[in-house]
């Protein structure tokens, strides 16, 4: 059965819904693709910085978005564009101003996201919209799955077949139903909306002909090649 989910604004993602032993496939549009900051203990430390005293929350493009298997395209010109394995939330309500004690009602299930971004822009612009817009910087994939808890499920990167990140959800600052619903405070989340919840530390520049995979227990594996911009 093929089920629409979110605004029509560009061509769907067809990515597989796995409820319990069924499989359907759909079509994911989201009509925005909220990131969230700082959001793993050791990734904010890492990165110099302290925890958060509420999430910090930016918007991707949905223009972003490319399934596994596709060339993430990397730009010319910066010194760091790296890798962020994410734990994706994808909204299956529309969700508006919920309770934290009701957010896991509104979720259609959990997928991977790689947030990819380039460090040079994020330094320069101070805000995220051109470090982390680029087409092909939001790889989804492989799978949405429904029923998943989210709160301990390990997630690992590997680049080239060599461990980068190796952690766990447990990590978070703010888990999954504080996120849904932090954010629906702010904005409605439409069906098919994403939330890509932070990630761990170990992040790492990409280079043309590199592979990037990422495996989150209970999900799968979202590998992607990364290539030079054309």
């Amino acid at each position: 059965m093929t089920r629409p989910w979110g605004c029509p604004t560009f061509p769907p993602m067809r990515i597989p819904l796995v409820r319990g032993t069924s499989t359907d496939s759909i079509d994911l549009v989201p009509s925005k693709i909220v990131g969230i900051g700082l959001n793993y203990r050791a990734h904010a430390a890492e990165m110099g910085k302290g925890l958060p005293e509420e999430p910090l929350i930016f918007l991707k493009p949905s223009s972003a978005m490319i399934p596994g298997g596709e060339p993430i395209e990397r730009p010319a010109g910066y010194e760091r564009v790296d890798y962020e394995a994410e734990l994706g939330v994808v909204i299956g309500q529309r969700a508006r101003r919920v309770s934290r004690e009701r957010a896991l009602d509104f979720v259609l299930g959990l997928t991977i996201c790689n947030d990819v971004s380039v460090r040079d822009l994020q330094k320069k612009d101070v805000q995220y919209t051109r470090a982390k817009g680029f087409d092909t910087f939001c790889p989804i994939g492989p799978r949405i799955v429904a029923g998943l808890d989210p709160s301990r499920l390990a997630i690992k990167t590997r680049v080239n077949g060599a461990i980068r990140q190796d952690s766990s959800t447990a990590d978070m600052i703010f888990d999954v139903p504080a996120l849904v619903a932090f954010v629906s405070m702010h904005m409605t989340l439409q069906p098919g909306d994403v939330i890509s919840t932070g990630t761990p530390s170990g992040v790492g520049n990409l280079a043309p002909g590199d592979v990037v995979a990422i495996e989150i227990e209970g999900i799968g594996v979202l590998e992607n090649p990364v290539i030079a911009r054309p």
